[in-house]
């Protein structure tokens, strides 16, 4: 009995929760998708559909009865209630209701009424609330607006993005339907049209609406129509030779097999998928599919995979999820080896796209290689591994054509998670563009980008001469670039399999090779290069410290500190953060802001002066400023550890750091 009660206890809770304001995240907190009471639900469908204090629409209606299609609409309404087996008093008033309701929401959208176009069947599920006629129109009207997909009536997206989907999360099922010449509108139109209210029994579409009216997520009919075919694989791929009619009558009866005790795990399951999905797509054809408010640049019929936005992919690298079943993407560059070497992100595999026609056997060697980096950073949990592959091409149309043989390749072999990002390179450059040390070796000479505008930039650098910088260092990155794509694709095994020898730092030459000597007979500590000096041993990781928490302003009034000067941490995984750089006559400290709690910070940085060896700034983007820690070797200077800072005052902050060293020396001296 304690147990019934505590089951229960939620049910209480609504009912408090219903006699104040409360919203659809505060309904689906409390119920977590479970089907409502009967005696409540009227009230939780108007919460979530937000038409409780609509008021009555329908005093504009005037009773006049003058559609075209009128005589068409009063008989599907007769014929659908003759199959209820109400009593005939209530069966003339259901009639009304459904003939007078269908007839105002086609004159006041200017909308025709068609046969089996799923109205009367969405009526079905509301009228069982036994509310007046007026919320009766509300909800019907909601529903319509907000869930049904506006685009499987005009331009058949929705159709397309469910190919997509099954395409993503099983690829031998959808070529198997392909092959019968089999898409979903040929399935599916009505679960669309109706939100299965036409295809499933009554009880199975009321608890569904439950927890679809929860979710308050109009994309869920995808997920739910995903589930209804992937779950009956087997049963599709037996019938491959029988006949593609027999096949679409198949698929078309599928939901009306669901039984209501089912919906809780078939809802659940469609969530799952959703978790497993990339988001951008839906962000970006919300308002395609529901407001049909056309895009030109969002051809869904023409995609040949999932699409993914350059903000989700950046977004997903830099991120750290603790959710094991999100999704997590393994980048593939298929750019030609130059464009690669000339500016990549740092966690991308190159997969040289020039290879798959002009040397097949060295293609498929490297597809081996793919295969096998991806398996080896899932066994590393490494945050450039993931089992959802992201294809990179050039976003140059021509150039593409072989990206996109690429994709087809794998898509051919059944290969699951495959996605596309949306306008390649050129959408990632942009982008980036005021972080672009965002990108591994990155080269404005040899950039696709940037090439056009970098002969003019190096003119006006021309007569800027900078202390220590070599005449013949555009030489050495040049040569530097041509690495072949093998070693470059080595290089990335060798940091996923073993993170602290991370491509994103310094990596050019190993610790026993000649740096240069410390501030003896060097001009200035600071120098502008390309940042490629090495640093040994230095492992990309969080300090594990228990970080002092200080107010901002309180710290920064310390007298023992010289100047400070906002700026942005930069970890080697591009992640960045707001923070303080903070310069003491002995210290380097570095505040981190901490968004949470306003006004205070974390001391995540805090360095003897005398520990920097050396500060470096990238010569084409002077305010990424690198300082680096280490010891003598020799001759040579063994380089442990660095921080790197975007600093807006760079020159200033650069200057007071090597002043205050240069002080420190004389003292010792």
């Amino acid at each position: 009995m304690a147990l019934a009660d505590d089951e229960n206890h939620w049910i209480s809770d609504l009912e408090n929760a219903l006699l104040e304001e409360c919203s659809v995240s505060d309904i689906y907190c409390i119920c977590k998708g479970k089907p409502l009471p009967e005696s409540l639900r009227p009230e939780v469908w108007q919460i979530c559909l937000d038409v409780r204090d609509k008021g009555n629409q329908l005093d504009h209606f005037n009773e006049v009865y003058d559609l075209a299609n009128q005589t068409v609409l009063r008989e599907d309404c007769k014929n659908f209630v003759a199959k209820l087996g109400n009593d005939e008093e209530d069966k003339i008033q259901v009639i009304s209701d459904l003939e007078s309701i269908i007839t105002f929401y086609c004159k006041s959208r200017n909308l025709p009424y068609s046969r089996n176009n799923g109205w009367i069947e969405i009526l079905l599920p509301i009228l069982t609330l036994k509310v007046p006629k007026s919320p009766t129109y509300n909800l019907f009207e909601a529903i319509r607006d907000t869930f049904i997909p506006q685009s499987c009536e005009k331009d058949g997206n929705a159709f397309h993005i469910l190919r997509l989907l099954l395409l993503y999360h099983d690829p031998e099922l959808c070529s198997f339907l392909d092959t019968k010449r089999i898409t979903p509108e040929n399935y599916c139109l009505t679960w669309f049209q109706s939100l299965f209210a036409a295809t499933c029994s009554l009880p199975v579409v009321i608890n569904m609406w439950d927890y679809y009216f929860q979710q308050s997520d109009p994309f869920f009919i995808f997920f739910l129509s995903l589930i209804m075919v992937v779950n009956a694989r087997d049963e599709i791929m037996s019938l491959k030779n029988e006949s593609r009619d027999q096949i679409i009558a198949s698929l078309s009866n599928m939901p009306s097999r669901l039984e209501a005790d089912d919906v809780a795990d078939f809802c659940s399951l469609a969530q799952y998928y959703a978790v497993k999905t990339p988001m951008s797509f839906r962000q970006d054809l919300m308002q395609t599919i529901y407001n049909g408010k056309m895009d030109s640049t969002l051809l869904v019929s023409q995609a040949l995979c999932l699409p993914v936005s350059v903000h989700e992919l950046v977004d997903n690298i830099a991120r750290e999820s603790t959710n094991v079943d999100a999704v997590r993407f393994f980048l593939v560059d298929c750019r030609p080896v130059e464009h690669y070497n000339a500016g990549h992100l740092p966690t991308a595999f190159h997969l040289d796209c020039n290879l798959m026609l002009q040397e097949p056997s060295a293609f498929a060697t490297a597809v081996q290689g793919l295969l096998s980096a991806q398996r080896q950073a899932l066994a590393h949990n490494s945050t450039a591994g993931g089992e959802h592959l992201c294809f990179l091409g050039s976003g140059s149309n021509e150039e593409d054509q072989y990206t996109h043989m690429i994709v087809a390749s794998f898509l051919q072999k059944h290969t699951k998670y495959v996605s596309l990002l949306t306008g390649g390179y050129l959408a990632l450059h942009d982008y980036l563009s005021d972080n672009l040390g965002y990108l591994q070796d990155h080269s404005p000479r040899h950039c696709i980008v940037c090439m056009p505008n970098f002969t003019a930039k190096l003119e006006r650098q021309a007569n800027v001469k900078t202390p220590g910088q070599s005449g013949d260092l555009f030489g050495k990155i040049s040569a530097a670039m041509r690495s072949k794509s093998a070693e470059v694709t080595g290089k990335l095994i060798e940091y996923i399999v073993n993170p602290s020898n991370s491509p994103v730092q310094e990596r050019h030459v190993s610790s026993n090779d000649r740096i240069g000597r410390r501030y003896r007979d060097v001009a200035p500590v600071f120098s502008i290069d390309d940042d490629h000096d090495n640093v040994a041993n230095i492992e990309e990781q969080e300090r594990e410290d228990n970080h002092e928490m200080v107010q901002i302003q309180s710290y920064l009034k310390k007298p023992e500190i010289i100047q400070h000067f906002p700026c942005q941490e930069v970890r080697m995984n591009g992640a960045m953060f707001k923070s303080h750089l903070i310069v003491t006559e002995c210290e380097l400290i570095v505040l981190r802001e901490v968004p949470e709690s306003r006004g205070a910070a974390e001391v995540i940085v805090k360095r003897p002066l005398s520990a920097i060896v050396k500060i470096t700034a990238r010569k084409r983007h002077p305010e990424l400023i690198t300082f680096k820690y280490g010891v003598p070797d020799g001759e040579n200077l063994k380089i442990s550890d660095m921080d790197r800072f975007l600093i807006p005052n760079a020159d200033k902050a650069t200057k007071v750091v090597s002043d205050q060293i240069l002080k420190q020396l004389k003292a010792k001296e």
